[in-house]
């Protein structure tokens, strides 16, 4: 892993680097919720299984939260127009040698994705965790328009999968069984509910960018 800061207009993000371990086909970047940083064990476990299928991950520290490590104030995590405007700044450094950038994020580094990824050219989206009830919406994830996997703990007090609107059939629902808004499940359950997002996030990657050498050899 590698970091990179970049100045936006909310102040300084972070970008860590997670570099494909074979020619890259495509990069995930993500960002994470309010109360969470991108030590969340679902983006982590994302960044640590992508890179083996042939995904670089960046995970994309806002600058609110780079700060407050620092201890410095910054703006509130549910200010919207200064998450948006530093998820664009950070944008540019994102693409290499063409590939595609893929926007995604866990709650509401979820909603950033969904209201920029159409004006940035992402391809495609990745929510995680999608904050339904609020303080997302339907509108604001079906206004995306693009490809997009939803994953979704059947437990989530912010939205469980049953609860979703009709989808349309470019968006993939992915319901993660008693696993709640960060993915946790009762020990009780037998589940291994952070695999299970692994598998769905590569498994829709393979089915949008075609399967990676890993996938094909069955690995």
């Amino acid at each position: 892993m590698s970091e990179q800061y970049v100045d936006t207009p909310a102040g300084r993000a972070a970008i860590a680097w997670y570099e494909a371990r074979s020619p890259a086909r495509a990069v995930v970047a993500l960002g994470h919720g309010s109360a969470t940083g991108v030590d969340a064990p679902d983006l982590q476990a994302i960044a640590a299984a992508l890179p083996a299928a042939g995904i670089t991950v960046a995970l994309i520290t806002q600058p609110y939260r780079l700060a407050r490590s620092h201890g410095v104030p910054g703006p509130r995590a549910s200010d919207e127009e200064s998450l948006d405007a530093a998820w664009r700044a950070v944008w540019p450094y994102l693409g290499t040698g063409g590939i595609p950038v893929i926007a995604g994020g866990r709650s509401a580094g979820s909603q950033v994705a969904c209201r920029t990824a159409k004006s940035l050219g992402a391809p495609a989206v990745i929510a995680l965790s999608y904050p339904l009830l609020g303080p997302g919406s339907p509108y604001e994830l079906l206004a995306t328009g693009l490809p997009m996997l939803v994953v979704q703990g059947g437990r989530d007090p912010y939205g469980t999968p049953d609860q979703f609107p009709p989808l349309p059939p470019t968006v993939r629902l992915v319901d993660i069984p008693f696993a709640n808004h960060t993915f946790g499940v009762p020990a009780r359950s037998g589940s291994s509910a952070l695999q299970k997002v692994t598998e769905a996030v590569i498994a829709w990657l393979d089915d949008l960018l075609g399967p990676s050498v890993l996938s094909r050899c069955g690995g």
